[in-house]
Order: structure tokens, then sequence, then C-alpha cells
């Protein structure tokens, strides 16, 4: 008789939801502290917009700068390790194989079981070598081009999240009157962008939309006490 075929779904993009959460978290409380913090010196809302565009943009640099090198620092810690354990299957297989068994025995298979898989990695050493990279040191072959992606993705989502506590500095004349829309703007913002991390990654999004707007709210309230202290 027929059957449903089973498709398993499973969340792949771990790494664009992490560079988005980076971006968009700094984005919202970075640029909302300057700005509340000038609203309490200065009346006009345009030089606080001037300073909020300056500080998007240099922050958006740097944190897109931030997320490409530390993207390259993966790969090339990747290609260090992988070169090395290159050389180890190639110069002591015994100790490879020893490590494979350590590995597959922690499983419950027994020397017998795992034999024939030592004997078909010694005919297939780089398959040998992607196995013992993944299930030895735990490390999964980075994007070539994750670096640009996570470059892209960081510092997109920072000029996004300034953008949103900003807006209100644009909008309105009042620097007062915008502080307080600026607040309100912003606990929306991280409330809905919680709940859209935990639909997107699994997680319950009532939990998430409070653990994100907790922890986002305490740190802009934070970035705002130091930043009215230093104004």
């Amino acid at each position: 008789m027929p059957t449903t075929p089973h498709i398993e779904a499973h969340f792949t993009s771990s790494a664009f939801v992490r560079d988005a959460v980076i971006g968009m978290s700094d984005g919202l409380t970075v640029p909302f502290a300057l700005a509340a913090g000038l609203a309490g010196t200065v009346s006009a809302t345009s030089i606080i917009v001037t300073a909020g565009f300056a500080e998007i943009a240099a922050g958006s640099i740097a944190m897109g700068l931030g997320g490409y090198l530390a993207a390259k620092t993966d790969a090339e810690h990747y290609a260090t390790e992988k070169a090395r354990e290159e050389w180890e299957v190639k110069e002591k297989p015994e100790a490879e194989v020893k490590e494979i068994e350590d590995i597959f025995a922690e499983y419950g298979l027994t020397t017998d079981e795992i034999a024939p898989i030592t004997k078909a990695f010694n005919d297939r050493p780089k398959q040998w070598v992607d196995f013992m990279m993944r299930y030895e040191l735990g490390m999964e072959k980075p994007d070539p081009r994750r670096a640009l992606k996570s470059a892209l993705t960081i510092g997109g989502a920072y000029i996004l999240g300034g953008l949103i506590p900003l807006s209100p500095y644009i909008l309105l004349s009042s620097a007062a009157k915008a502080l307080i829309a600026s607040i309100i703007i912003t606990l929306l913002a991280l409330a809905v962008f919680g709940y859209s991390k935990g639909r997107f990654t699994g997680m319950l999004p009532l939990r998430s939309l409070l653990q994100t707007t907790l922890i986002g709210g305490v740190s802009a309230a934070a970035a705002f006490v130091i930043a009215r202290l230093v104004a």
C-alpha cells in the first residue's frame, strides 16, 4: 500500500541567523543609546540624526569587517587542521586507525565490527581525512563564500537595526518626543525580531520574544545610562 515518504525538515541557516542576530542586536542598541544620550543635551534633532547616521555607517563597517575576519580565521584554521590530518593519515596511519577505533568504541562497536570500517578508510584517504575532521576534531568544512556573506549579513543587519531607533528623530522635530517614540519602537522591534528568530530557529517564539526583548532592553538601557553620563 502507498505510504507517505518521511521528510525531515532541519534548520540549516544557523550561521546566517547568528550573524543577523549579532548585527541587528547591536544596531538596535548602540545607535539608540547614542541618540538618547544626545537627546538630553541638544534640542535640534538634525544634530542627533547626523551623529546617528555617522555611527551607523562606522558601526556597520566595523561589525561587517569583524564578521569577515572571524569567518576568514575559521577557514584558515580548518585548512591548517586538515593539512595536519592529511599528513597524519599518510605518515602515522596506525595512530589514526586507533583514533577511529576509539571513536566507534564510544558507540559500543567491537573491534571486529570496526575492522572493516578501518580497512575501507585505508582505501579512501580523502574520506578518511574528512571523517577525522568531523568526528575527531568536530570541524565542518566552511563555505568558501562564508566570509563575504557574514560581512554583508552583519553589516546589513546593523544598518537595518540602527535605522529603527533613529527613525523618530528623522520624523519628529522635538528631541524629547522622539526619545519616547524611539524607546517604544526599539522595544517593539526587539519583540518582533525575537519572535521571528524563534520561528526560524525552532525555538518557542514567545520564549524567544521575551528573551530577546529582555536582553536587548537591558543592553539598551545600560548603553543609554552610560551615554547620558558621558554626554
